[in-house]
């Protein structure tokens, strides 16, 4: 595991659950890092702890309960219960100058007897080369919208269906449809993507809000996390993934949303795998 992902995403124990992580700051929505990578070095501490190959990362679920800011990391984890063929544990990871920050529980186990079928259906969607990148510059005039390293240096999207936040269109329904990928995709030795780098992915869900606002809407607004629910459903085996994000509902200063990832093949033109699923809820921000 050679990648950005793999060395930021990387946990030291020092004995007794304790782990020691270093964040970069290319992860950051500004101001603050993507929650989905700091779910992931919880993800990654937790896996160090159990230390059972045979049991695999099933569904995490983290409450971020504290702000946590790029560099050094503390991560305590917690086992709550070992079993043979499923295991849960606890993991918080914060600043080091702090004792609070995002909570993560986990489940991990092993394959077992049971039934198999998707009845989650992908969109239709032309291939990510035939896209429009959001790092294409915005038009001529177009000011106030500073790139955020988190898309222009580790993750690159691109638009299948929905709006860049200067364009003006008529409300719709509440669904983006993208495309994603690493710059630098982590790769296992088995030729699988790292599955922890499905959370990152799925941990983008707000931008479906705007579908529903339209042009009249405000033009700047954050969205802060409460939680992030991901199922890892398989193994990905291509560098772009094709996402479907919904946001089904808002009221009273919150929203509730998903988010569906498909393994399409490297083309992205392959029958599509669901490889996760997502829910969250946020929060709205407004600045003055």
């Amino acid at each position: 595991m050679g990648s950005a992902f793999a060395e930021d995403t990387a946990v030291h124990g020092v004995g007794d659950g304790r782990y020691r992580a270093a964040l970069s700051p290319s992860w950051n929505l500004l101001p603050l890092p993507q929650g989905g990578v700091v779910s992931a070095i919880a993800a990654r501490a937790m896996e160090s702890e159990l230390d059972d190959t045979g049991q695999r990362l099933r569904t995490l679920h983290t409450t971020f309960v504290s702000q946590v800011t790029d560099g050094p990391l503390g991560v305590e984890v917690e086992t709550l219960r070992r079993g043979r063929s499923m295991s849960h544990l606890r993991a918080d990871v914060h600043n080091e100058q702090t004792q609070t920050g995002h909570v993560t529980t986990a489940a991990f186990g092993s394959s077992r007897r049971g039934f198999s079928f998707d009845d989650l259906h992908p969109p239709a969607a032309p291939p990510p080369d035939q896209c429009l990148s959001w790092r294409t510059p915005p038009p001529p005039g177009v000011e106030g919208f500073t790139p955020m390293p988190f898309w222009s240096e580790q993750v690159e999207g691109r638009t299948v269906s929905g709006h860049a936040p200067w364009e003006s269109f008529e409300p719709g329904r509440a669904e983006t449809v993208m495309w994603y990928r690493f710059d630098d995709t982590p790769w296992l030795d088995d030729g699988t993507v790292d599955p922890l780098a499905m959370v990152v992915l799925v941990d983008t869900m707000p931008g479906s809000v705007r579908e529903k606002l339209g042009h009249e809407g405000p033009t700047r607004w954050f969205s802060p996390s409460i939680d992030l629910t991901v199922h890892l459903l398989g193994p990905c085996r291509s560098p772009w993934v094709l996402a479907r994000s919904r946001t089904r509902h808002a009221d009273d200063g919150y929203a509730s949303a998903e988010m569906a990832v498909w393994d399409c093949g490297t083309s992205g033109t392959e029958t599509p795998r669901l490889v996760a699923y997502g829910t969250q809820v946020f929060v709205f921000t407004f600045p003055d």
